[in-house]
């Protein structure tokens, strides 16, 4: 009896155990905001340095703006900038291995027609904002020989934008423009633009930010040309309002929303190739279609997929679709509220394999068919 109580005794002790990782290992899934799910994976696109909000300063070089004069920073290093003037460009020609970060610390500049920040070379520049800033750029933008220059930020390297402060930018044209790689890890932004808020070739990643974009077309894009693999927009987490009259989120390829509070008014909520939505709060109110999973990109099936988070969906026009896809449709989980005449569009499966489907008020147990 003594021996079998003893069993008795360990095999509960193994259980507790056992449930405790369990649960642990849960907590830790929890906390990681749906980090490393998904097609794109958190910790590969960001790097301890990209995500890191306040610049070490101590061996720091300190450049005060004046009127119609530029700066040319051509080596790596740390350089603070600071001061109010009109017709400046904070020049970026370094090497192509040099790491450059620009320290705005109440900057105030503006232009008529070239950009405030023009990265021409470099491996990496970072743009961390410690005190609150502002950039300008009020009329058309003129070329920098062949290149368009046209957006008040304009990289042709990777570009970070990180810091514990407000950057206000006020745009003709683009608000922040990479030919490559554009990252937001932190901060607060404030984007007017004519165009589009924020433009990048390869890809935009937002780790965590407060974006609050007022754009005449896009408010994030990302597109490729020459590679369909890239153009995508990665979302970890952070606020995002987007008030524009195109799409509020255009990617050729890729768009993941792992979480975050989006709030979206726009002719196009969010369109992509492949839209994938792992959790966060997401709000659209759309002129047409709310999500658009459109055949842009060979490299990716065209698919809208929805695992978890809460996805709400209104849409003005009468003949237009909450949700269509030029492929299938996949909802694993999460709730999608949506309130429109026509509610999908697909053209090859459309699946319903958990979550809750609220359409018109109404929850439903079966994606309807498709509305053209």
């Amino acid at each position: 009896m003594k021996n079998k109580g003893i069993i008795i005794f360990a095999s509960i002790l193994v259980i507790c155990l056992v449930l405790m990782i369990f649960l642990l290992g849960k907590n830790d899934n929890n906390n990681s905001n749906n980090e490393n799910i998904g097609f794109y994976n958190y910790s590969e696109l960001f790097t301890a340095r990209d995500l890191k909000q306040k610049a070490d300063t101590s061996n720091a070089v300190t450049y005060t703006v004046k009127d119609n004069e530029d700066i040319t920073i051509s080596t790596a290093g740390v350089y603070v900038i600071t001061g109010s003037s009109s017709e400046t460009t904070i020049y970026v020609e370094a090497g192509s291995e040099d790491k450059v970060q620009l320290v705005l610390d109440g900057l105030n500049i503006t232009n008529k027609n070239f950009p405030c920040i023009y990265v021409k070379s470099g491996d990496k520049v970072f743009v961390t904002t410690t005190n609150d800033s502002l950039l300008t750029v009020s009329e058309t933008f003129v070329k920098d020989d062949n290149v368009n220059t046209n957006g008040v930020i304009f990289s042709r390297s990777d570009i970070v934008l990180n810091g514990e402060a407000k950057l206000t930018i006020n745009s003709s044209y683009n608000g922040i423009v990479s030919k490559d790689d554009l990252k937001i890890t932190g901060g607060s932004y404030d984007i007017t633009a004519k165009n589009n808020g924020i433009r990048a070739n390869d890809s935009i990643a937002i780790a965590e930010a407060t974006l609050n974009i007022n754009s005449g077309t896009d408010g994030l894009h990302a597109e490729n040309s020459d590679d369909d693999k890239l153009g995508y927009i990665y979302i970890a987490d952070g606020t995002i309002n987007i008030n524009t009259t195109d799409d509020g989120i255009h990617a050729t390829s890729v768009v993941q929303i792992n979480n975050g509070k989006i709030n979206i008014t726009a002719g196009e909520g969010i369109e992509g190739t492949y839209i994938q939505i792992n959790g966060g709060d997401i709000d659209i109110n759309a002129t047409y279609d709310g999500i658009n999973a459109a055949n842009k990109s060979e490299s990716f099936n065209t698919l809208f997929e929805m695992n978890d988070g809460t996805l709400k969906i209104n849409v003005e026009e009468k003949d237009s679709d909450a949700i269509d896809s030029n492929g299938n449709i996949t909802i694993n989980g999460g709730t999608i509220d949506i309130s429109a005449t026509l509610s999908f569009d697909y053209v090859g499966e459309a699946k319903l394999n958990g979550g809750k489907l609220i359409i018109n008020g109404v929850e439903v147990s079966e994606i309807p068919s498709s509305s053209k």
